[in-house]
């Protein structure tokens, strides 16, 4: 009994000690994730202030593009539509069998050209037939005047009347009068065989085609056979505004415009032509006027009835400070100013005035040639703020690569102050 009984207190006491143990085990760990994030709480803190008390604000990045002086042109912009200068719808001027087709859909053809040939038989004997009236109009007419010579002898010797020599006369007088239209009938017959020809009235090219070979065709068709189309040259009719009319006259005087035609989306040029003419009445209900722009085409890059953008060149801004529009900004009462940087990487207003805009920059007054100015970012400028220049693309927006080094341009960015700062403090001024 006593063996058993130290052998269940020997259990017991085991048991004891291991539940102990776990307990103390599971209060440890509970603690540990407390007292470690507690400590890294007081170590951020104090790391935080630290870092605040111990450190500047750093540069702000931005993009900046530089002030360039050249040209800048000024366009007017118009909707057009391309409209060929000749459209000719080619139809039979006689009545006929279509025997004959020298043509291939959408071929380019020549002025003068044979195109089709309607049967020419028919008018062949038409001729012939008023060739031979006038043979025998033409001996008749020869038989009458010499009996009229003899009538005119025999009344001489009070032969005969003087009613039967005016007759003769008068015959004579009808056989000529029928000698002009048997010319007439030989012309009119000459003219329809000829016609039987069909001939290209213009260079161009052809359409689709009408009439099949076999058909029979006529003068009163109103389809016609086939459409020809001048392509080379082509012309574009658009419409511009009634306020720009009298400058537009006023620099056509000095000389032809130049034209540009560039796609639907605005972003391809197509073609440079010439504006030919302007309507000669402004539309009411629109306020515009039709303009004409003619373009060479032998590529057939222009097709009719296309739908482009018109920019008409009207004159050139010789010498202007031109900076990207990204970087103009709008102050109370309309004023505009930008953000330049100086040669301490620091941020000044500068008042500004804006003269013409076209695409994406504009020509100023108030600033000089070479002058960074800050084109995205300037939402968190403030005057005199120290910033970092990145790389800027051709509109003036940055790109994500701070730091890199290009040409003071509107198309490549000015230098990084981080590599080349005395580069670009030479490029500020």
């Amino acid at each position: 009994m006593r063996a058993r009984f130290w052998i269940i207190l020997v259990v017991v006491v085991t048991l004891v000690v291991i539940g102990a143990t776990t307990i103390r085990r599971g209060k440890g760990d509970a603690a540990q994730p407390g007292d470690s994030s507690a400590a890294s709480g007081r170590s951020g803190g104090q790391g935080g202030r630290a870092g605040r008390a111990g450190m500047a604000p750093g540069p702000m990045p931005v993009a900046a593009a530089a002030v360039q002086r050249r040209d800048m042109p000024i366009y007017l912009r118009g909707l057009g539509s391309v409209t060929p200068i000749n459209t000719v719808t080619v139809k039979s001027r006689v009545d006929g069998e279509l025997v004959q087709v020298n043509f291939q859909e959408g071929q380019e053809v020549k002025k003068g050209e044979l195109l089709a040939v309607i049967d020419p038989r028919p008018f062949q004997v038409q001729l012939d037939t008023a060739q031979a009236n006038l043979a025998k109009d033409v001996a008749q007419l020869n038989d009458a005047r010499l009996n009229l010579e003899r009538y005119r002898a025999l009344y001489q010797e009070k032969v005969i009347a003087k009613q039967q020599l005016d007759t003769q006369a008068a015959l004579v007088g009808q056989l000529e009068g029928a000698l002009g239209a048997d010319q007439a009938a030989i012309d009119s017959a000459r003219l329809n065989l000829a016609y039987t020809r069909i001939t290209a009235p213009v260079t161009g090219r052809v359409g689709l085609r009408m009439v099949d070979p076999g058909n029979i065709v006529h003068a009163a068709d109103t389809n016609g056979m086939l459409v020809i189309t001048q392509m080379d040259p082509i012309s574009v009719i658009f419409t511009l505004p009634e306020d720009y009319i009298a400058s537009i006259v006023q620099h056509m005087r000095k000389g032809a415009l130049k034209t540009e035609a560039w796609s639907r989306d605005d972003q391809t040029k197509i073609a440079d032509g010439q504006l030919f003419t302007l309507n000669n009445e402004i539309d009411p209900t629109t306020g515009t006027d039709k303009l004409r722009a003619n373009f060479p085409n032998p590529q057939r890059t222009l097709w009719p009835n296309q739908f482009v953008n018109i920019r008409l060149l009207l004159d050139v801004q010789k010498d202007a400070l031109v900076v990207p529009i990204a970087g103009i900004l709008r102050g109370t009462n309309n004023s505009t100013f930008v953000y330049v940087v100086g040669p301490d990487q620091k941020v000044k207003v500068r008042p500004i005035k804006v003269d013409t805009t076209e695409g994406n920059v504009s020509s100023v007054e108030g600033l000089n040639a070479g002058e960074l100015v800050v084109t995205d970012g300037q939402d968190k400028l403030r005057p005199d703020a120290l910033v970092q220049v990145q790389q800027a693309n051709a509109s003036g927006a940055a790109a994500a690569q701070p730091g890199a080094a290009a040409g003071p341009s509107l198309n490549a960015p000015p230098p990084s102050p981080g590599g080349a700062r005395g580069h670009g403090r030479g490029q500020g001024r």
